[in-house]
């Protein structure tokens, strides 16, 4: 695999106050150019776009190509979650909106002291671990936004992760 991914977080916009409107016929082109350049490795999220970063890549990439030629990221929206319950239903929206049966990595998003609590709460670990043993996702992991101390806890705690992807800003570093 290339190690460059396509983030569907900032799309082109019909219109710059609506971030809703995605500028479908642009992000198609740009996707088109990446796949043709060989890459494969796509990266949206429940919130992004208001939800329509799911459906836009739907149209643009699961519309127009065969299974083989992508690879999608997913991600559990913690500051969502109240209840267990809640996660089924969000995954089941996410798998619909993206139009895939399977998501190639799924992970808990923007862990922290306060969301790993939540996480905890309401067995997220478990469920992904579920998803993967379902073949519902291929690989699990989480996004992190903390100190290294509570990363340190929450890979000992969770020996499962497979990947954990560091919010990383060079401008909090000294």
């Amino acid at each position: 695999m290339k190690k460059l991914g396509f983030g569907l977080m900032r799309l082109p916009l019909i219109n710059a106050d609506n971030y809703s409107q995605i500028e479908q016929n642009e992000f198609n082109r740009m996707a088109d150019q990446f796949i043709a350049r060989g890459f494969t490795y796509f990266d949206t999220a429940y919130p992004y776009h208001n939800g329509y970063s799911e459906v836009a890549f739907r149209k643009a990439v699961v519309e127009r190509y065969p299974r083989d030629k992508y690879t999608i990221t997913d991600k559990l929206p913690t500051w969502m979650l109240t209840k267990e319950s809640d996660m089924e239903p969000i995954f089941e929206e996410q798998l619909k909106r993206c139009g895939v049966e399977y998501f190639d990595y799924y992970w808990i998003h923007t862990l922290g002291v306060t969301n790993y609590e939540i996480a905890t709460k309401c067995h997220a670990f478990a469920f992904l671990q579920r998803l993967k043993k379902e073949g519902r996702v291929k690989h699990i992991g989480f996004s992190y936004h903390d100190k290294a101390d509570l990363l340190d806890r929450i890979l000992t705690e969770h020996p499962e992760t497979e990947y954990v992807q560091l919010q990383i800003n060079y401008l909090d570093w000294d």
